[in-house]
């Protein structure tokens, strides 16, 4: 399967708008995807990251712009034209089929012989893990295996574009990582083109090449998972993407004045004034010696805790730490900050 596969192809998004009656879901959208990359759409519900996907696939009719694959406007070419592989958070299979027959279906459609479906169908159940479950129908299957099953359903055709609408939400937590990483393997393995919507910080960092973080039917900023989390261009996207201690202070000449430390900032051209920093809570640490703080409740998640306190003035903040440290609640701790670049809220 991997020999015959696309090695990727180009889409673009070209000032694309959608719009309903009353609401504009994508507000003139900008988005190259190069060839095999791996992008995620990740905002809150009804930003447009499934409008878009949708009208990438051709399941929505956009009002303005283009969609391109390898240079060619597809906006106006029909579903079934446009040669995308689809998953969805639903399964979607057919109950009366086998797995085999569920993966074979759209090579059927297609017109593929009998004997190079059934091949390459168990090449796709192969890829998944699913190998030896061909003769097996829907219902025998877990939540996760019917969803590789639908991944191999997708991949079978060959397609120009892989689509995943938020493909994990309906799994547990621990078979969502799981598969989530087989996907990231699969995707680079064959070199296909993917989109992936997910409302699901977490999902997004872990798996994409870039990210791009929408907001009101627009894309806020999109690059590199560590870009957008370092260096993110808006309150929005640091307040979306991760997680982030709102210490009210004041700048002056590039760095804000927080509790008596001057902190820099990740855009220094802003205003003098009263403002909000946005500290992420691993660089806020436990010291000797800095800003008193009460401890308000400490959480094991792990490889390391999350503590809650409260400053003098009642600002309440999380320090992110090793597991080492358990503050007793009530205790009166001191804290220092890394003095990493940090955004202000709007």
């Amino acid at each position: 399967m991997t020999a015959s596969t696309p090695t990727g192809t180009r889409v673009q998004f070209r000032a694309v708008t959608k719009q309903y009656p009353g609401h504009r879901a994508l507000d003139g959208v900008d988005l190259d995807i190069a060839p095999g990359e791996f992008v995620a759409l990740l905002g809150p519900s009804g930003c447009g990251k499934t409008t878009a996907l949708r009208s990438l696939a051709g399941l929505e009719q956009i009002t303005d712009g283009e969609i391109l694959l390898d240079g060619s406007d597809v906006a106006a070419t029909p579903v079934n034209r446009r040669d995308m592989g689809m998953v969805f958070q639903s399964y979607s299979l057919f109950p009366h089929m086998t797995v085999l027959e569920n993966v074979e279906f759209g090579l059927r459609m297609r017109k593929v012989g009998a004997a190079s479906r059934r091949t390459r169908a168990e090449e796709a159940l192969e890829m998944v893990g699913l190998g030896v479950h061909g003769k097996r129908f829907a219902h025998q299957l877990s939540g996760g295996q019917q969803q590789r099953v639908a991944l191999a359903r997708a991949l079978v055709t060959r397609p120009k574009v892989l689509l995943l609408d938020e493909p994990l939400s309906a799994l547990d937590a621990k078979v969502r990582v799981q598969l989530r990483d087989e996907i990231r393997r699969i995707q680079l393995e064959l070199g296909i083109t993917t989109l992936f919507v997910t409302h699901d910080q977490e999902e997004a960092l872990a798996v994409a090449d870039r990210v791009a973080v929408m907001k009101a039917g627009r894309i806020e900023q999109i690059g590199a998972p560590e870009d957008l989390y370092q260096r993110p261009s808006s309150a929005f996207v640091a307040d979306f993407v991760g997680v982030s201690n709102r210490l009210p202070g004041t700048v002056s000449g590039g760095e804000i004045d927080v509790h008596g430390v001057l902190l820099p900032l990740l855009a220094p051209a802003r205003p003098d004034g009263a403002a909000v920093a946005l500290v992420r809570p691993e660089d806020v640490r436990f010291a000797a010696a800095g800003v008193a703080a009460t401890v308000l409740t400490t959480s094991f998640l792990g490889a390391l805790r999350r503590t809650r306190v409260a400053l003098a003035d009642g600002t309440e903040l999380a320090v992110q730490h090793g597991t080492e440290v358990a503050p007793a609640e009530g205790a009166v701790v001191h804290l220092a900050f890394t003095g990493a670049p940090v955004a202000l809220a709007d």
